[in-house]
């Protein structure tokens, strides 16, 4: 059979044996037939608090945060369509600034701003990187749960009005992406965000996909968010073409609830038992851009693959690990992901970006892992991964070696299906 993995900006098809393939996809959602409507109709009759308009006095300072590039949120659409809304609000462009919510990754360039929010954006209002590093960048919400400052940027903290936006899929250690994700981490202060993504949360199994209430991590970043003061949400829903399928406006808490229940009907997908070989991606561009993002798509197809397994990741890397970030200084420290995880249990031991070396290695105790990517292989190799050059074979090789009962697993659309043993 002919599957289309997601792959950059665009499908990489490949051939797969008929009779021994499952295909696992979200349940296809149609786009909404009128976006803009839905969105206006969504920010006029809100879930569990008032009307967008009646959150604002005049003269606020109103601080609208906005997903990075390395996430699908259709900004080039969501935040034209939210500022018209608050200029009929009789809103000046001088009351609002535009704060890109890039948690600990890199700031974007004005072009990649330009992008994700259009030119005449770009032009006409405030818009800025948010600084997880800079201490007069941002104020302090009391601490974390092991006595770390929380953190959070100072321009949303001390506006009159936040705007939290961006939109829900599952994750693979928050439960699911959106609410108050985009003031912590999305807005949070680096060694905030290192303390939530510890050596202890990320290794509670209860830090997983679709799972939001008793996940610590998301709990705590939760509690974090709310301290800051009252946030609206604005969040949309997507298919595997990139439509909206939902708008989920209102309180950041109940909003993003009735968001992610609907996210879940329709991604998370029930098989019987694991498998012998999986096949993933990362969804595509943007979240293929790197390594780092590339964890996501391995950590949903490691959920149903036979413990010592083969899983083979599709994923761009047109962006590298990228280079000299946190985490692949972090690799390039350790001789094994062995050593990477007694690195990071051992007491004091704290380093960004962590999380991802973590999850990798666990991942790797239980299965073989390779990649199909654009990534030299010197790369490949100091991640501790190993290139496959061809998906199709490498899955008929293993097939004919492991006999005629063994079967494998496909997931297209990579973390944007989350799989699951009954």
């Amino acid at each position: 059979m002919k599957v289309n993995l997601a792959y950059g900006q665009g499908y990489m098809p490949i051939e797969l044996p008929d009779g021994r393939t499952t295909v696992i996809e979200p349940t296809h959602n149609p786009g909404l037939p009128e976006e803009k409507k839905a969105v206006m109709a969504a920010l006029a009759s809100p879930i569990g608090t008032k009307p967008l308009r009646d959150w604002i006095k005049k003269g606020d300072r109103i601080c609208i945060a906005f997903t990075d590039l390395t996430r699908a949120t259709p900004n080039e659409r969501l935040i034209p369509w939210l500022l018209e809304h608050l200029a009929l609000a009789g809103v000046s462009r001088e009351q609002i600034l535009l704060l890109n919510q890039i948690g600990t990754h890199r700031p974007n360039t004005e072009e990649e701003l330009e992008r994700l929010l259009t030119a005449e954006i770009v032009r006409d209002y405030r818009v800025i990187n948010h600084e997880p590093e800079n201490p007069d960048a941002l104020v302090q919400f009391g601490t974390m749960r092991d006595g770390t400052p929380a953190l959070i940027n100072r321009h949303l903290a001390e506006a009159d009005v936040r705007i939290i936006t961006g939109f829900i899929e599952p994750h693979f250690f928050a439960g699911f992406s959106g609410g108050i994700k985009g003031i912590i981490p999305g807005c949070g202060g680096l060694h905030s965000i290192v303390s939530n993504h510890g050596f202890k949360n990320i290794g509670d199994p209860r830090a997983t996909f679709g799972v939001t209430i008793g996940n610590p991590l998301w709990e705590e970043l939760r509690d974090v968010a709310l301290r800051v003061g009252p946030s609206f949400l604005l969040n949309v829903s997507l298919n595997e073409e990139r439509k909206i399928t939902g708008v989920f406006a209102g309180d950041i808490i109940e909003a993003h609830r009735t968001g992610y229940e609907f996210v879940r009907r329709s991604a998370m997908q029930k098989v019987k038992s694991p498998f012998e070989i999986v096949v993933t991606t990362n969804s595509g561009y943007p979240l293929d851009l790197n390594l780092y993002q590339a964890v996501k798509g391995m950590s949903a197809g490691a959920r149903i693959l036979e413990k010592g397994g083969l899983l083979i990741m599709a994923c761009e890397c047109r962006e590298g690990i990228p280079p000299k970030s946190p985490l692949e200084k972090l690799l390039h420290s350790a001789k094994s992901p062995e050593e990477i995880l007694a690195m990071l249990s051992t007491p004091g031991f704290v380093r960004p970006e962590q999380w991802q070396a973590q999850i990798q290695a666990l991942i790797q105790r239980q299965a073989e892992v390779l990649i199909y990517s654009s990534l030299p292989e010197s790369i490949v190799r100091s991640a501790f991964l190993t290139s496959c050059s061809d998906i199709a074979a490498v899955v008929r090789q293993r097939l004919e070696k492991l006999g005629p009962n063994a079967r494998v697993a496909v997931l297209p659309q990579g973390p944007l299906t989350i799989p699951y043993l009954a």
